[in-house]
């Protein structure tokens, strides 16, 4: 039988969250999953209470778009996510953005797949994975413009990226009120930009047109927005922001910045001192990094497929979900700081009952020597833990 169909059979179960008191150090809380020692099965669990009632209520809501929630609510996560749509995605990333916000915090990261599939600005079409950033982006500044009358401005890595977006999207511009265009071939000299970025200044290339003169930098936003960045053009905006956004509060949209980090400390490319110094300063606010594993077990169908996701959306904690048949993604364990890429995993598995046994030989052999990453390690070496909090 094949892992997906037997997947896709699974009973969805009623979503019941053991909540954790968070303090300073790391503190898990698990749903009450079922174990299996077998086949990785998630049980129906008829439980009824005003939390399983709530949680199913703000369900509904999502999926039609209204998810007005209190305080108390929003700071205690959410037990099942099933958005309908992405505009439902945007209104959640606004919402948590404007959290941030209200609470003076002005160095914010925005993450989360900008197609429903699993092109990548790594993988398949990059004028796709940008394209499709660039529409949400402009998409969530105009909900956040309404909701706060906040002006943004989005920064491209260069004046050609930004000619080419002010073509594309000409007439989603003149829809959108509050938002400008800049590039990070604005920062005054060279600006830790690229050889062929300072070869244009040099020769005084003027890639505008009028449609873009519309869209120039006028006045001063009161956020930036930064998209399409690859590695080596970090160094180029933690220089804008330190030049134009000292004051202002700053988005990374969309960056994939786990995949950014892993360069840092290459030849070629920025000292991991970027992380350290820079990019630890990020705190996420909407994030959501789904990956998709495989475990092999001594029972039919041998081989499991899974998926989950680390998610977050501020001010909740940091939430382990896990895919369900019907789409929908389902907590089974929280902490108020950030899980690492290892303990996602780990979580995942012991929701399924999938967990060897700690300490055993096959755990060593499945976990091997070290499953964290450097970034995730250096803690002592931060000079912000703005991004794990």
């Amino acid at each position: 039988m094949a892992v997906a169909s037997s997947l896709s059979t699974l009973p969805i179960f009623t979503p019941l969250l053991a909540r954790a008191s968070f303090s300073a150090t790391p503190s898990f809380s698990r749903s009450p999953f079922m174990r299996h020692k077998s086949i990785p099965v998630l049980p129906c669990i008829s439980i009824c209470s005003d939390r399983v009632f709530r949680d199913f209520q703000l369900l509904a809501a999502m999926e039609t778009g209204a998810t007005a929630q209190s305080d108390a609510e929003a700071r205690a996560g959410v037990a099942v996510y099933k958005p309908a749509s992405y505009d439902v995605l945007i209104s959640d990333a606004v919402r948590s953005l404007c959290y941030a916000l209200d609470e003076n915090k002005s160095r914010l990261e925005i993450d989360f797949p900008p197609l429903p599939s699993s092109i990548s600005g790594y993988k398949g079409s990059s004028d796709e994975f940008i394209d499709a950033n660039i529409q949400l982006v402009l998409a969530l500044i105009r909900k956040l413009h309404e909701k706060r009358g906040i002006s943004s401005r989005v920064v491209f890595p260069d004046k050609p990226e930004k000619k080419r977006a002010t073509r594309v999207f000409k007439s989603t511009l003149e829809l959108v009120n509050g938002v400008s265009f800049g590039s990070l071939d604005d920062i005054p000299g060279d600006g830790g930009k690229s050889f062929l970025k300072s070869l244009q200044s040099a020769l005084d290339l003027d890639f505008s047109n009028e449609e873009e003169v519309k869209w120039q930098n006028e006045g001063n936003p009161a956020l930036y927005f930064f998209v399409g960045c690859s590695t080596s053009e970090l160094p180029a905006v933690e220089t804008y922001v330190n030049t134009f956004a000292a004051e202002v509060p700053v988005v990374l949209f969309n960056l994939e910045l786990d995949t950014l980090r892993a360069d840092l400390g290459l030849f070629g490319f920025p000292s991991k001192d970027l992380h350290y110094r820079f990019l630890s300063q990020f705190l996420p606010v909407f994030y959501i990094r789904t990956r998709e594993y495989s475990k092999t077990i001594a029972a039919a169908p041998f081989v499991v497929d899974y998926t989950g996701a680390l998610f977050r959306m501020y001010p909740g904690p940091w939430q382990v979900m896990l895919k369900q048949g019907d789409g929908s993604y389902v907590c089974v364990a929280e902490s108020s700081d950030r899980f690492s890429l290892g303990q996602t995993k780990e979580e995942l598995l012991a929701a399924l009952g999938l967990q060897e046994e700690k300490g055993s030989t096959m755990d060593f052999l499945r976990r091997g020597y070290k499953n964290t990453t450097w970034w995730e390690d250096d803690v002592e070496k931060e000079e912000s833990m703005s991004w794990r909090s």
